[in-house]
């Protein structure tokens, strides 16, 4: 019974990782997220706590055992939103590969909201074109720092620019 619960909260968890996928503008946005992983498994473990409150008595009754998968859901529920809040282990890549389906997301909503009024219009146009150029500057960084390892200091950085992405 436990093991079903256990298998239940870890589908689950990995569902809702994937599903914070679903409103990117262009699924070529789509990269491996720790923020996401992070907010998945916090979700997970808020999850395992509300089920196993609500079917503490009726399906698992084993104090001890209930216990210890609260205190399990606590640290890492905790664990994940502390590396969420901290970035720790959120690198120069990592840190593109997680920011390009967050600015998919705003291509999303300012190609597609129904925006009337016609400033808003244009702040929805001005962010999403800026949106696809970092995207696109981001993509780039990632390859050359594959290919030729982060630039450190102002020289080098000078020595690899980024193309210019805007037109």
């Amino acid at each position: 019974m436990y093991l079903r619960f256990g298998a239940m909260i870890a589908t689950s968890t990995a569902v809702m990782y994937a599903l914070t996928y679903t409103n990117l503008f262009a699924f070529e946005h789509a990269r491996w997220s720790e923020e996401r992983a992070y907010m998945a498994i916090l979700m997970g473990s808020a999850m395992a706590i509300i089920m196993l409150g609500f079917m503490w008595g009726s399906m698992y009754k084993n104090v001890k055992v209930n216990l210890a998968i609260l205190a399990a859901a606590v640290v890492v529920g905790g664990s994940a939103l502390a590396l969420s809040q901290s970035q720790v282990l959120v690198g120069d890549v990592a840190y593109m590969k997680g920011m390009i389906p967050h600015h998919s997301i705003a291509i999303l909503t300012s190609e597609r909201a129904d925006i009337d009024d016609v400033r808003v219009q244009k702040l929805a146009e001005d962010i999403s074109k800026a949106q696809v150029k970092e995207i696109k500057e981001m993509d780039w960084l990632i390859d050359d720092i594959a290919s030729n390892g982060k630039a450190t200091s102002d020289e080098e950085a000078g020595d690899r620019p980024v193309p210019d992405f805007s037109k």
